[in-house]
């Protein structure tokens, strides 16, 4: 598996296999180019997708299971069999440590000042931790960089993690993230983080009173997407479009 992550070079790679835990209708093992993640957002909406394009069913409910734990996932494949509409119910919130300020912004290409003035950098899980950075607009956002490959992962690997999430959310719930995260010496820039959209959701909720959100993410790698995300009882449920853009097989 993790070769085969390594031969495609993407953010994530999706393994499904036959379920271990009652209640699952599959199991999902996802890896980046490095290491097994215990949990992800869009490889589980998109190897939901998958699963219903291969099985041919039109709306199905299924129930994910990770290393986190078990996940219902709504799929409805539209008309044309290759574009979805997914949601899943992540796992409940945990809030975990602040960091400091200066310490993230220095990675991110910014300084402390840069930070949004009251709503302080904090780990935040929904299924694996993630660094919520909330900024106070989009051109502090536009600014982003990320820095040291190798001071980026540590500070990652101190919380759990895989990214640092830097967002903005305005009161309507309209946003706009970016995820900067890295594997060996080099830092990169995820396209889309459902795993982080769903902290961000459930930190905007307890900190700011928003409940609903839909989010922005990728433009400036070239790779534009949206997620959104709203509370839905004592988690949060995540959502977005999801495209089947190739199948194939081996031949052994």
């Amino acid at each position: 598996m993790l070769a085969f992550a390594r031969e495609t070079q993407l953010s994530e790679t999706s393994f499904v296999q036959s379920p271990t835990a009652d209640g699952a209708t599959y199991r999902n093992r996802i890896w980046t180019t490095g290491r097994e993640l215990a949990f992800a957002g869009h490889p589980s909406l998109g190897a939901a997708a998958a699963v219903a394009h291969r099985r041919g069913e039109q709306s199905a409910t299924y129930v994910q299971q990770t290393p986190a734990g078990l996940q219902p996932i709504e799929v409805e494949l539209r008309a044309d069999g290759r574009t979805a509409r997914t949601e899943m119910l992540q796992e409940p919130a945990e809030f975990h440590a602040e960091v400091d300020r200066a310490r993230v912004a220095a990675l991110c290409g910014l300084t402390a000042p840069d930070l949004h003035p009251e709503l302080a950098p904090q780990w935040v899980a929904t299924g694996v931790p993630q660094l919520i950075v909330p900024l106070p607009d989009r051109d502090t956002l536009a600014r982003a960089t990320p820095g040291d490959g190798p001071s980026i992962a540590a500070l990652i690997a101190e919380g759990g993690g895989i990214v640092i999430y830097l967002a903005v959310v305005e009161e309507t719930g309209q946003g706009w993230a970016r995820a900067f995260w890295a594997e060996g010496p080099l830092a990169s820039e995820d396209p889309a983080t459902g795993s982080a959209v769903g902290p961000l959701c459930a930190y905007l909720d307890h900190y700011a009173g928003i409940s609903s959100i839909s989010v922005a993410q990728g433009a400036e790698i070239g790779r534009p997407s949206r997620l959104d995300a709203r509370i839905d009882g004592d988690r949060v449920r995540v959502g977005g479009d999801c495209v089947v853009v190739m199948t194939g097989e081996t031949t052994l």
